[in-house]
């Protein structure tokens, strides 16, 4: 109970407080509720049944039936045909024209027989007065054509034959040489060479030989020809185990006492070490041209701008 006074409640009078959903009716599923409550009560509007088109007015809106033109005159074509003719009849001065006998038909081609303009003297037949016929004369006479194609036949071309000149055949190389040794003899000294081109080393390679190998000593061939080729007594025999095909017997075993074997010199310096030669070059890694391209073309301003690596 509120400090101030009584409740609204208790002001009304009611024992409970009535529900807010409905206002206490029954509730009706939707199985027994009618679609259209309105349509069963009441009386409702009612059409006429469709009508079928039919040479009576039934079926159209308007109740009488209205004409495009209405009262125009009856028009009559062969009556208008007839009424032309007798116009065009009026004007003729006189009656119609009628020959006096049938046309005539033609004989045959060339035939003037039946037209009415009769032979034309310009086709006539009879021949016309001319000049006696004169001979323009004969044709110049020729010595008959000599026989041959022209390739390896002499004297069948309008042309004379060239007469032969002998030519060198090393007449080109000839002359080059001439011209070598003529541009040689006007050469004052050697040719001009450049001691500044680039190197590999500031100093000379220790490891390169500008000069040429001197001659090998054992320049003697040995003479391993024979004046009479080998031939075997009989033919190659197999190995059966016992070296029956090979040139030497098989060999007798011998015993022979063991022997060590020599021990080898080692080179030793000044100072009684053993000399190891200088390691040659070693392999280091190398880019690739394309992670090249990329350093060189490639940063972080103008990333954005490049369309293609490779700058070809």
């Amino acid at each position: 109970m509120p400090p101030e006074g009584k409740s609204d409640m208790e002001r009304v009078g009611l024992f409970k407080e009535m529900g807010y959903i409905s206002i206490g009716d029954k509730y009706t599923s939707l199985i027994y509720r009618p679609f259209n409550e309105s349509a069963q009560k009441n009386k409702q509007m009612l059409c006429g049944g469709p009508k079928k088109k039919s040479a009576l007015q039934a079926g159209y809106f308007d109740t009488q039936f209205k004409r495009i033109y209405e009262k125009e005159a009856l028009t009559d074509l062969v009556k208008i045909q007839r009424q032309y003719k007798i116009q065009q009849a009026k004007k003729n001065l006189g009656k119609a024209f009628l020959p006096s006998s049938g046309e005539k038909k033609p004989s045959g081609i060339g035939s003037y027989y039946g037209t009415l303009g009769g032979p034309i003297q310009a086709l006539s037949p009879l021949q016309i007065p001319k000049k006696p016929y004169k001979s323009p004369g004969k044709n110049m006479y020729t010595s008959p054509p000599k026989k041959g194609s022209g390739y390896g036949y002499p004297g069948v071309t309008l042309s004379k034959l060239d007469l032969y000149s002998s030519d060198p055949y090393d007449r080109a190389k000839e002359m080059i040489k001439r011209e070598i040794v003529a541009h040689k003899s006007m050469l004052k000294g050697g040719p001009f060479r450049l001691n500044l081109h680039p190197k590999e080393c500031f100093d000379s390679n220790p490891y390169k030989l500008e000069k040429p190998l001197p001659p090998s000593k054992n320049t003697e061939d040995k003479k391993t020809h024979f004046a009479v080729p080998f031939k075997p007594s009989s033919p190659s025999k197999r190995i059966g185990g016992m070296k029956a095909g090979t040139f030497d017997a098989y060999p007798s075993h011998s015993a022979d006492p063991y022997i060590t074997r020599k021990p080898k010199s080692v080179t030793m310096n000044k100072e009684g070490k053993i000399f190891h030669p200088s390691p040659g070059p070693k392999s280091i890694p190398v880019k690739s041209i394309i992670a090249l391209n990329v350093n060189k073309f490639v940063n972080f301003t103008n990333y954005n701008q490049v369309s293609s690596v490779m700058a070809y």
